[in-house]
């Protein structure tokens, strides 16, 4: 029986980030649908557990036909929960980069949070954040092989698909050079991940690392942050936080990759 299992007051469609990319916040996180120039589109990330039939509604008042894939950046619960549901239920295939099947595939778990990041509230309810892997099942398939970490995949025409590390091994970012859209998933957010809520209430969009009490290996986390300034953004759609738009992305950017260490490193993960 349908039904919508995240209260509506905590679902908000974000419409118009770039052309043909829209978003849907579910509570703390985002999903984001891609349309392509033969009509298609592509589902990236699905969400919190219970938000299935909030991300199948928002799709299919928009599109007429099912995705022609699922595209994760990562394997948090907070971006897959909906997956096997939605894949199951539209017939798609979801696709992920190899270094995130042991947690796509039921084989293993993510290491323990870091509740000492501190920050706000998120860190410290981080231990009751579920951990165990999922299992998509046979739907799951891997990103095509790529050179120096980047992949065309035929389901997203037009883009290129990152490896962008640290936040978990087989992180991926996406990246549309025509109008400088990026869509990063955790590689870096529009808010402090660790106070969400205190942040959505009190604070504008600005540049923040990524989830502190989740990141996997701080080092490759900027690595990659730095070779998204690279790419000199102008629309960035993250998966926590506001998207951001503007001649001004970029240099925050590149501010944020200049001073990551200051910026987006808990104190007890500095090295010594």
């Amino acid at each position: 029986m349908d039904h919508v299992d995240i209260p509506a007051d905590q679902v908000l469609p974000m419409d118009a980030i770039a052309d043909g990319v829209h978003g849907l916040r579910i509570t703390f996180v985002n999903v984001f649908s891609v349309e392509h120039p033969d009509g298609s589109w592509t589902l990236i990330d699905a969400g919190l557990p219970m938000s299935e039939g909030t991300i199948r509604k928002w799709a299919e008042k928009r599109y007429q036909s099912a995705p022609n894939a699922i595209v994760l950046t990562h394997g948090h619960f907070d971006h897959v929960s909906a997956a096997r549901e939605l894949a199951d239920h539209w017939g798609a295939r979801v696709y992920a980069h190899e270094a995130e099947f042991p947690y796509l595939t039921g084989e293993s778990e993510y290491p323990p949070p870091n509740v000492g990041a501190g920050g706000g509230i998120m860190s410290l309810l981080s231990p009751m954040y579920p951990r165990k892997p999922i299992d998509i099942g046979a739907r799951l398939e891997p990103l095509p092989r790529g050179e120096d970490g980047v992949y065309d995949l035929d389901v997203m025409p037009g883009w290129r698909v990152l490896h962008t590390p640290g936040h978990t091994p087989g992180h991926v970012s996406f990246f549309r050079s025509e109008d400088a859209t990026l869509i990063v998933g955790d590689a870096f957010c529009t808010t402090k991940a660790e106070s969400f809520f205190e942040a959505a209430l009190a604070r504008q969009p600005e540049l923040h690392g990524p989830p502190a009490y989740f990141t996997w290996d701080w080092k490759m986390a900027r690595e990659s942050v730095h070779r998204l300034a690279d790419l000199n953004p102008r629309i960035v759609a993250p998966g926590h936080g506001k998207p951001l738009a503007g001649d001004g992305v970029a240099a925050a950017l590149r501010i944020l990759a200049a001073n990551f260490n200051e910026i987006a490193i808990p104190q007890n993960r500095h090295e010594h």
